[in-house]
């Protein structure tokens, strides 16, 4: 006869059998307390990486209450390999224990390696290069998706950290130590370790964000801005269509955003792109197309145009530029979204955006008449192509026709003429003109640059106090962007002092040394007033109403109160008067109902 106890010891032998069988890969589940010096850990485990302090933060509860969750080892002769929880085994040595509960299993081939990295995957504080090379691991046997379901993540997420998993160790370093986001090093890792090592070089030995960011850009293109038509396979056989390509970011996990397609080779991007040239030159000849480089004649020596009017020439083809032609383009019909996007900077009411739709489809009409009667007047087929990207569109053109006296070299504007129907003098007055515009240029994409730069930084979230220099930034920025002509002579006419015999950059220095923060005050004072809103808005359903109508009654307190009370004697007498026809209304419904 077996007692209770005995049965129910059996019992729970026969559950712990049946859990090992439908495990499939380990037997035996009792909690043991080994010796801690027995346990080893595995050398091939792939976690790598333990936060020192969470490590003593556990530790001091290990001295208080024990190891609350036996970890699991494998036996391996005399000693015993941690499976899992190697976190808890260096805890355990340094609150000085003597044992460690353990679940002892036996494992089969290389499912206790698969068991560590499911394990260590599910942790939340997983380095992600070390997760995304377990990840890597795992790919080799399973699809990606079904390494999603495993770890309960997304596919897309899935796809990111293989990507990841592709970084050389010396931009890997900087993933570890927090100086390079994951996304950036997602961004890095497309390219091929070659061209990764020749980034880090580039580089040197600080890391800089904004300079990886830039050569990533420089090397990757959006296809949704291709010149030629992504789904084309025979344009390059070998290359086939851009949508199935895996050099295409949205084939390897929405890199670059949703749905958003990315180049990430560039020698075959280029390729495609010269190729769509070749056959855009082609159609010219082939349909008489009158093919015209978005070149003007200030620029025409520059040397990247140069190549282009060069190739145009070699194919036969006489160089039209924009200074010789009158281009009419099939005009697009305006819609509220975009007179919404246009005019996003201003506080415009609705009815006054409608009037702007109306203006913009009224231009839109007289556009399309011109259009389509452009043949009747003169105007051929024509394509306009950009020197740069290729990208083009199809227009009517007329070639612009100059009379005798302006094809004269003394007559026509100097800016017209070409370099060799110049005199010496002419030439180095053209010379300095393109130099200038040149300069101009540069400083554009430099201030553009600098600007980028700091938007990839930290620089909103600083916490100083606004310096001089910023308060100076944005007066001159309310002041030119949004104080209209009148407003600068009524309220602000001594805002920059005698500026007419200074330079612009003369003008902001000046401005900063008589800068005084009544003047940024007088700007957003002025500002507040500008940017209150009306028609549905006011001062009970609009923040910035709200706001602003509070921040008045500290000022005007007692006209505000007088205001208030000849709005609240009209509201009393009408709500008197409709009350009045509610009660007859009443009445009367009471009589039908009797």
């Amino acid at each position: 006869m077996t007692t209770k106890a005995s049965t129910t010891r059996k019992r729970s032998r026969t559950k712990g059998s049946t859990a090992s069988k439908m495990n499939g890969k380990s037997t035996g589940l009792q909690v043991q307390n080994l010796t801690i010096g027995k346990v080893k850990p595995d050398p091939k485990q792939p976690r790598k990486t333990f936060n020192e302090m969470l490590l003593q933060q556990l530790s001091e509860s290990i001295k208080k209450h024990g190891v609350l969750q036996p970890i699991t080892v494998r036996k391996s002769g005399n000693e015993f390999i941690i499976v899992m929880g190697e976190r808890r085994y260096r805890a355990s040595k340094l609150a000085g224990k003597n044992t460690i509960p353990c679940i002892v299993r036996t494992y089969e081939n290389n499912d206790v390696l698969e068991v560590q990295i499911i394990e260590n995957l599910q942790r939340q504080d997983i380095e992600p290069t070390e997760e995304a090379e377990a990840i890597a691991y795992l790919s080799e046997k399973y699809a990606p998706t079904e390494i999603a379901k495993r770890l309960g993540r997304t596919d897309n997420f899935i796809r990111q950290r293989l990507k990841l998993a592709g970084l050389i160790e010396g931009f890997k370093h900087f993933v570890r130590n927090g100086e390079m986001t994951i996304s950036l090093g997602v961004g890095v890792a497309l390219f091929e370790p070659e061209e990764q090592q020749m980034m880090l070089e580039t580089m040197g030995e600080d890391f800089n964000a904004h300079q990886i960011n830039r050569m990533i850009k420089d090397q990757t293109y959006h296809l949704e801005k291709a010149s030629f038509d992504v789904t084309d396979k025979k344009l390059i056989p070998k290359a086939g269509s851009c949508i199935e390509c895996p050099f295409n970011a949205v084939n390897q996990g929405n890199l670059f955003g949703e749905g958003k397609m990315v180049c990430t080779k560039s020698a075959c991007f280029e390729m495609k792109k010269s190729k769509s040239f070749l056959n855009l030159i082609e159609k010219s000849k082939k349909e008489n197309i009158l093919l015209i480089p978005e070149i003007r004649q200030y620029w025409a020596d520059d040397e990247n145009n140069q190549l282009t009017i060069s190739q145009l020439e070699k194919n036969g083809l006489k160089v039209y530029l924009l200074d010789d032609v009158e281009i009419i383009e099939n005009p697009n019909e305006p819609t509220i979204e975009n007179i919404k996007t246009e005019y996003q900077h201003y506080e415009l009411s609705d009815d006054e955006l409608k009037r702007k739709l109306t203006e913009a489809i009224q231009d839109y009409e007289e556009g399309l008449e011109i259009y389509f009667s452009a043949q009747e007047n003169g105007f051929v087929n024509g394509i306009v192509f950009h020197p740069e990207t290729c990208r083009h569109k199809e227009v009517f053109v007329k070639i612009v026709e100059k009379s005798k006296s302006e094809s004269t070299t003394h007559s026509a504007p100097l800016a017209e003429r070409k370099m060799a129907d110049c005199t010496p003098g002419e030439q180095i007055i053209k010379i300095n003109e393109r130099e200038i515009r040149k300069k101009h240029i540069e400083n554009n994409k430099q201030f553009e640059e600098v600007v980028e730069m700091v938007r990839e930084t930290k620089y909103i979230e600083t916490k100083k106090t606004l310096s001089v220099d910023e308060m100076v930034a944005f007066s001159i920025s309310l002041f030119e962007n949004n104080v209209d002509y009148v407003s600068q002579q009524k309220y602000f006419s001594k805002f920059l002092g005698d500026t007419s015999k200074m330079t612009k950059v003369e003008m902001v220095e000046n401005f900063k040394k008589k800068f005084k923060k009544e003047i940024f005050h007088k700007l957003i004072r002025y500002m507040l007033t500008k940017q209150v809103h009306f028609s549905e808005s006011n001062h009970v359903n609009n923040l910035t109403n709200i706001s602003f109508y509070n921040a008045m009654q500290g000022y005007y307190k007692s006209k505000i109160d007088g205001i208030e009370k000849e709005y609240a004697k009209k509201r009393d007498k009408r709500e008197a008067r409709l009350k009045e026809r509610i009660t007859v209304l009443e009445m009367k419904i009471q009589e039908l109902n009797d």
